[in-house]
């Protein structure tokens, strides 16, 4: 049976930090100022999604599972990954943050709020824990036909870093149909938008965890954001949730 420790990146630390630098940040960038969400394609390649995915099974490598009808939540069900982390997730999450870390901060002045994050998401995970924040929070979801999940933000506590990363393991139109990933934004006297995100095997979705700042013709204005999944017309999907505080 696979074991967390067994699912690494191809190459070393140092490649997949180097692939994710290599992905188009100016872009990325420009669309989560935009839109509050951003597509980073081919985070992941097939093998890897596969790697990932087959983990659900061995509980030894998750701390909690979750059924989400019992909650109210939707339908599915996920698992929150324990620590240590499956290689691959843990240099996945600091590499990522080094980029979102910048867009938070200025997220944050832009908004009037006076809270800055770290340079380094080492720096920022001692933070949570000295918070009480120590529980690991990416998470592995799994999908039926027939499945969905409600519209959510995912928070956990006092310490929230804004932004987290969606990234599909399945392969849509083979594993599974329907099932899209859905962002909706809350706008002031306005009604709400919705933004519907088509993803490949692989790729990721960057989006704001709460809210995020637009500027308006008076001036910045805070948008409250939720996210979700549309329900699953057949097969089963995976997903790997990458969130970058810790629970309590």
């Amino acid at each position: 049976m696979a074991t967390a420790k067994r699912v690494a990146a191809p190459g070393s630390e140092a490649d997949l930090a180097a692939h994710v630098d290599a992905l188009d940040w100016p872009q990325i960038t420009a669309e989560l100022d935009a839109q509050g969400c951003a597509v980073l394609k081919n985070l992941l390649t097939p093998d890897q999604c596969r790697a990932i995915a087959a983990l659900y099974p061995d509980d030894a490598c998750f701390r909690s599972r979750i059924v989400m009808g019992r909650h109210g939540f939707g339908r599915g069900e996920y698992k929150y990954f324990a620590y240590p982390l499956p290689d691959l997730i843990a240099q996945l999450r600091p590499a990522l943050y080094a980029h979102l870390q910048a867009v938070a901060n200025r997220w944050n002045e832009a908004m009037g709020i006076d809270i800055r994050y770290p340079a380094t998401h080492a720096a920022f995970l001692k933070r949570c824990r000295d918070a009480g924040q120590a529980r690991p929070t990416p998470l592995l979801l799994q999908y039926e036909a027939g499945d969905y999940n409600c519209l959510h933000q995912d928070l956990y506590g006092e310490h929230v870093f804004p932004l987290q990363v969606a990234i599909l393991l399945s392969e849509a139109g083979r594993d599974f149909t329907g099932g899209e990933f859905v962002l909706t934004e809350q706008r002031p006297r306005m009604q709400s938008r919705a933004e519907v995100v088509p993803l490949t095997q692989g790729d990721a979705v960057a989006f704001a965890v709460h809210h995020r700042p637009v500027q308006g013709t008076r001036g910045t204005y805070r948008v409250n954001l939720r996210h979700g999944v549309s329900r699953i017309r057949s097969g089963q999907r995976h997903t790997l949730g990458v969130i970058f505080h810790d629970a309590k």
